[in-house]
């Protein structure tokens, strides 16, 4: 399998007007009591190791005593615009156990802590740098995926909930060996609707790290899904093969256990499956799907030379001329999209914005 290459690094790009209304419209924008720079004031950290004594590439910071208080207070009325729409009772049982920040990739986001002092349940949440593009990415999966995501906006702090699962990597080395057949008959069939849904929606990078499996108790089986956690690639890379998870070195082991347990056939009918659920969903969210792209098409979410490459790479594998005609990212995705409706066998096309 030929490996990748990623852009090594991919500016954060603002968010602009149209982004910044629809953002509103939704209920994404809102007053925060503190920014991802005011999170950057820390003082000193460590390193942070798994339970093998491996580094996470994650340090945890510590702040002054008087940062401390006013930043605690702050990301506890954080946690409770997310979770309780801003619920202040709440404030006495909740305490930050730990802010950890991580120095690797584009976002390098502060990840935080908060534990429920009666119960000692926790749960985390990541402060960023708001990126449009990941904005993009992050209502695109709300919409087109089977999971609601919440994270809010303010000014140019992006605020997002941890999605709960196993890392991708991790399963794969340490549990897929051990699944049952009819397990991995199930994971195969998650991946290669995972990876029908990354690339029709234009969602980049999906090495087994940027997603998690998620296992759920079902009866007498466990049911698995896999779920993105990354948004950063999204429409951005200019090769078509990046938006296809099943081209990555990371996902071989995946990629096997497809071709190992399906034949053709089979792997062409969970295309359609999950093609139609798409079509499905852009027609339930089709007036919110028309006000994004708006703002999407208008927007610059990456490169000249990459939105060239996209649309002549997308247009060998549709042969719709229509793609020749895009200039910028958010039209090659609007087109796909229609695309994807248009030529669906039995639905009538939906046509966006």
């Amino acid at each position: 399998m030929k490996d990748l290459k990623i852009s090594k690094r991919k500016p954060s790009y603002p968010i602009s007007e149209k982004l910044h209304k629809y953002l509103e419209e939704y209920n994404r924008h809102v007053e925060m009591p503190i920014f991802y720079d005011d999170l950057l004031r820390f003082q000193g950290a460590i390193e942070v190791y798994d339970d093998d004594d491996n580094d996470t590439l994650w340090i945890r910071v510590y702040y002054s005593e008087f940062d401390k208080q006013e930043i605690d207070l702050s990301l506890k009325k954080v946690y409770a615009i997310l979770h309780s729409d801003g619920n202040e009772d709440i404030f006495p049982f909740l305490s930050v156990d730990a802010i950890d920040y991580c120095t690797f990739g584009n976002s390098k986001p502060f990840r935080i802590k908060v534990r429920n002092i009666l119960n000692d349940n926790f749960s985390y949440f990541y402060v960023k740098v708001a990126d449009a593009s990941r904005i993009y990415g992050l209502e695109l999966e709300h919409m087109l995926s089977p999971y609601n995501l919440n994270f809010l906006i303010s000014n140019t702090t992006l605020i997002e909930e941890h999605i709960a699962g196993i890392p991708g990597d991790v399963f794969i080395k340490d549990m897929l060996p051990s699944c049952t057949r009819q397990e991995k008959s199930q994971i195969a069939k998650e991946f290669v609707k995972f990876n029908e849904r990354c690339m029709i929606r234009l969602l980049g990078d999906m090495r087994s790290y940027n997603y998690v499996i998620v296992p759920t108790h079902d009866f007498d089986h466990v049911v698995y899904k896999i779920r993105a956690i990354d948004f950063d690639q999204q429409s951005y890379e200019g090769k078509f093969n990046i938006y296809r998870p099943q081209f990555f070195k990371e996902n071989i082991e995946m990629v096997t256990l497809v071709s190992k347990t399906f034949q053709k056939l089979s792997i062409a009918q969970y295309k359609t499956e999950e093609r139609s659920i798409l079509v499905k969903r852009l027609k339930s969210y089709n007036d919110r799907i028309t006000l994004l792209l708006a703002s999407m098409k208008d927007d610059t979410i990456s490169t000249k030379q990459h939105i060239e490459m996209l649309r002549s790479d997308i247009f060998k594998y549709s042969k719709d001329e229509k793609f020749l005609k895009c200039n910028t990212m958010g039209e090659i995705l609007k087109c796909g999209l229609e695309f994807l409706t248009t030529n669906y066998e039995n639905v009538n096309p939906l046509k966006i914005g």
